[in-house]
Formats: C-alpha cells, sequence, structure tokens
C-alpha cells in the first residue's frame, strides 16, 4: 500500500509533527513498507486460533491472602535505635 506525501502530512498533522520535505518522501516510503508487512499477516489463516491478551499464557503468581499473627506496637518498636513509645524517632530533615 503506497502512502502520498500527502498522507505523511495529513498523519504529522494529526501528531502536531513537521517534517521537511526530504522526511515526508522518506517517511512515506518508510510507511508503505510497513503497512506493506502488515498486509501481509491478512495472508494468514487465523480462523482456528482463539483471541487472546497476551502472547504468552499468563497466570497469577501472587500468594493467596492469608490472615497471619500481628504483631503489637511494642515488638514493632523493639528493634526501633530510637522510639517514644508509641512512634520511631528520626533526625528531622526539614527544617
Amino acid at each position: 500500500m503506497a502512502l502520498s506525501r500527502e498522507d505523511v502530512r495529513h498523519v504529522a498533522e494529526l501528531a502536531r509533527l513537521q517534517f521537511s520535505d526530504e522526511e515526508e518522501a522518506r517517511m512515506a516510503e518508510e510507511m508503505s513498507q510497513i503497512l506493506d508487512y502488515v498486509e501481509k499477516l491478512d495472508e494468514l489463516d487465523t480462523s482456528g486460533v482463539p483471541p487472546m491478551s497476551h502472547v504468552l499464557d499468563v497466570t497469577n503468581v501472587f500468594r493467596e491472602d492469608e490472615i497471619e499473627a500481628r504483631i503489637d506496637q511494642e515488638q514493632a518498636l523493639e528493634p526501633a535505635p530510637e522510639a517514644d513509645g508509641e512512634y520511631f524517632q528520626v533526625p528531622q530533615v526539614i527544617d
């Protein structure tokens, strides 16, 4: 499928791009080659291929959510270098 320079100008305008005359000619040729390649894909018989959203089989790799025992606040603050009994204490970083 051959694209004209006018087609390239139209697509460039939609994409808010500007091309020189030489770039328009090159883009017309390159875009034509891309569309020719895509047209070749139409020759394939895909009637027996089910639609899919991914090329590879994708499965959930996350573990199931399970309720586990939680530590209390005292245990959480135990390894802290400094704490005031309720919160971790850190050096002030904003003046």
